[in-house]
């Protein structure tokens, strides 16, 4: 398939493959998130919109086989044997924690290349993803203080999602410089 699949599609896509229900509520969360954050984002930055909406929502379909780090490489295993779009590949594959790079990557048994976020729509879905604890919207704040208390407040990925928080909030003010008079951590708010 070369084409993005439809909303109902992609939820389809998730029930086949065996995703609880829970992966499922989860996932609808983190679409509404993203889909609140790229509606946000600064109209002169071009956003696919379909591609954040269905890559929200099977981003974790890998959990239908595993609930460990290597869920995102098998969700996109997944996709591409389905023949999804590599651009829809990529964001499943590159949404767990804030992004992996290679040499973490290569400990933790990924193949060894970056797993980072690197379009808009995969940081918009990777930053909505940890917005949402289970089916429950979060703050930033909370966000990373669960990063901390799974990972140790020294991991680096704490640094990777601080700066995936920053960039999406630069992206968001684009959209509102000038309408505010400070700046306002807008993203915490999503």
């Amino acid at each position: 398939m070369s084409s993005l699949p439809t909303r109902a599609e992609a939820l389809e896509t998730l029930r086949k493959a065996g995703c609880p229900n829970s992966v499922v509520k989860h996932s609808l969360l983190v679409a509404e998130i993203a889909k609140e954050i790229a509606s946000r984002i600064d109209p002169k930055v071009k956003v696919d919109r379909d591609l954040v909406e269905v890559g929200a929502l099977l981003h974790d379909i890998g959990r239908s086989v595993t609930h460990d780090v290597k869920h995102g490489l098998i969700g996109a295993e997944i996709l591409e044997k389905m023949r999804y779009p590599e651009r829809l590949v990529r964001l499943v594959r590159n949404h767990v924690g804030a992004g992996i790079p290679r040499e973490e990557a290569i400990r933790l048994g990924l193949p060894p290349i970056d797993h980072i976020p690197s379009t808009v729509e995969e940081k918009v879905v990777c930053y909505a993803d940890k917005l949402a604890c289970g089916s429950t919207r979060v703050t930033f704040e909370k966000a990373l203080k669960g990063f901390a208390e799974d990972l140790g407040s020294n991991h680096p990925a704490l640094a990777r999602l601080r700066c995936l928080h920053e960039e999406i909030v630069e992206l968001m003010e684009g959209a509102s410089h000038g309408a505010r008079p400070h700046r306002e951590d807008t993203a915490s708010k999503t």
